[in-house]
């Protein structure tokens, strides 16, 4: 698959307002409307609340997990602050959270305070194994910042 255009999404986002929850509803919209011809099965956010899990934040397509532990790629990337890129989930055994079956790869990008702390990530899912790499994660780091968001894409 060639590399995904993200550029598109980022003007969208380039016009974000309102708090960080209206941003991040917008943000979901329009990827999942971007995206989800392109490949992804599902887009959403899930936010650090406290404890040892992540809650459901905005999101598009089917319903998700939630609340999630932070064993999961979401719980790794968070712990890490590092973008977690899986090239096939059924490779992941016990560490998977399988929301829906049919996921095979997933995106995952923290998302973090000024002063460091992360407060959330961005997860995106595929049925296709494969479906991300580097560019997915640098495109919609670009996306995440032009909506005021401050990712960790590397």
């Amino acid at each position: 698959m060639p590399p995904r255009d993200y550029e598109p999404i980022r003007q969208i986002a380039d016009r974000a307002q309102g708090d960080r929850h209206a941003r991040m509803r917008m943000l979901a919209d329009a990827l999942w409307d971007h995206l989800s011809p392109l490949g992804v099965s599902w887009v959403g956010f899930y936010l650090h609340e406290g404890g040892d899990e992540l809650v459901l934040g905005p999101m598009r397509n089917k319903p998700a997990c939630s609340p999630i532990g932070l064993h999961g790629v979401c719980g790794q990337a968070w712990r890490s602050r590092r973008p977690q890129i899986v090239r096939d989930t059924a490779e992941l055994g016990a560490a998977y959270v399988a929301c829906d079956p049919r996921d095979r790869s997933e995106l995952v990008i923290p998302l973090l305070e000024a002063d460091g702390r992360c407060w959330g990530v961005l997860d995106v899912d595929s049925h296709e194994v494969g479906a991300f790499d580097q560019s997915d994660a640098l495109g919609l780091g670009d996306v995440l910042r032009a909506a005021g968001f401050r990712p960790v894409e590397r």
